[in-house]
């Protein structure tokens, strides 16, 4: 063996005691990785918190709609969650994958200069050793390499002790990634779940809305065509009612006393019925009001403290007044028949009093309206006058 040999070796010994530990990784991208991957774990809990705020909300809501909105503001929020998880997942993937290339590129730099000197040492082991002894200077060089060996092998040891740690790194760097590769696998099978979750609910809150408001507008024509249909039915009645039928039903009533004003004795006899006060007409019998309201009896507009009477023999059944009515009398004249007279200022009569046509039951308001009844329906009165 040669001085260049021996100096060889011994160079390859010493670049193997003065080789530094694995390269620091650099500080930036590593931290930017870690820093995202903890914000978007961060941001996931955070969603999740929040989503479980809106089921409590949605599920303590009575309101239908007000329900609906909780549930999919919730499946956003949960969306939202797997998403911010996703990232996290990608960040840590990242992150793993580039420790692992520096862990390789530093094992590879360790590596090296073991591999000189396992070489080395290879050569010399193939070398008989008699050419050694034969070789001047030989067996100085061998004295000299020993020599530095054992010099060297604390350092060899520890730089193998190295070697090993940074293999089990390496290990657990693989094993990690191959865990956060499949945890990303399982954040974005679990995004593209809720995602469609999300969608199922938002179509089923649609399709509820929209049958519920098809089912409001059946029952509004449905409501509307049953009141033209009472209207109608309403109109038949009276038409139905023959001014004949009224007045032979009538006629069998005590006879009547003669108008204010007017001779006792008239041709034909008395009628059937007669107006209670002398006014000027405002509203007659049908007319629909403002408000959409059909009179039911005609309505005058009369001196106040003029006197009100009975338009027909009958019994007093109520006399009191009523809440925008003024006071009320309600005269039963036998047989289902009624007259109602609503606005007078005071009242002469009481319940259970038996009056004749044309008793004076009270004095007027300003406003008077008469309603006469069979069996509890209007009718118009102005048939039954003279």
């Amino acid at each position: 063996m040669g001085p260049a040999r021996s100096l060889g070796i011994a160079a390859a010994l010493v670049a193997i005691a003065v080789t530094g530990v694995l390269a620091q990784p650099q500080p930036d991208a590593t931290q930017q990785s870690a820093r995202s991957a903890i914000e978007a774990s961060q941001a996931a809990k955070a969603a999740e918190a929040r989503a479980a705020e809106l089921d409590r909300t949605a599920a303590a809501e009575r309101d239908a709609e007000a329900r609906a909105r909780a549930e999919q503001a919730a499946a956003a929020q949960r969306i939202k969650a797997a998403e911010a998880e996703q990232a996290a997942a990608e960040a840590r993937v990242a992150l793993l994958d580039r420790l692992l290339a520096r862990q390789r590129t530093a094992f590879a730099e360790r590596q090296r200069p073991a591999l000189e000197l396992v070489a080395a040492l290879q050569a010399m082991a193939r070398r008989p050793a008699v050419l050694a002894l034969a070789q001047p200077g030989s067996a100085q060089d061998l004295v000299h390499v020993r020599a530095t060996l054992a010099s060297l092998l604390p350092a060899l040891e520890a730089r193998s002790a190295g070697v090993r740690a940074d293999l089990a790194r390496s290990r657990a760097l693989r094993t990690a990634t191959a865990g956060a590769v499949a945890e990303l696998k399982r954040r974005r099978a679990d995004l593209e779940t809720r995602r469609l979750a999300a969608l199922q609910l938002e179509s089923d809150h649609r399709l509820r809305a929209m049958t519920l408001g098809r089912a409001a507008l059946v029952e509004s024509e449905r409501a509307l065509a049953l009141g033209e249909k009472a209207r109608d039915l309403a109109a038949d009645q009276d038409r139905t009612e023959s001014a004949a039928q009224v007045r032979s039903d009538l006629l069998v009533l005590n006879g009547p006393l003669p108008r204010p004003g007017v001779p006792t004795e008239r041709p034909g006899g008395p009628a059937p019925y007669r107006l209670p006060v002398t006014g000027h007409l405002v509203t007659g019998f049908g007319e629909i009001s403002s408000a959409g309201v059909r009179a039911r009896g005609p309505s005058f507009a009369v001196q106040p403290g003029f006197a009100v009477v009975a338009p027909a023999a009958g019994t007093i059944v109520y006399a009191a007044p009523f809440p925008g009515y003024g006071q009320v009398v309600i005269v039963d004249h036998g047989k289902q028949w009624t007259s109602l007279l609503s606005g007078l200022g005071t009242l002469a009569v009481r319940p259970g009093t038996r009056v004749a046509q044309g008793t004076r039951l009270g004095t007027a308001g300003p406003r008077i309206t008469v309603e006469l009844r069979r069996r509890g329906q209007p009718l118009d009165l102005t048939q039954l006058l003279d």
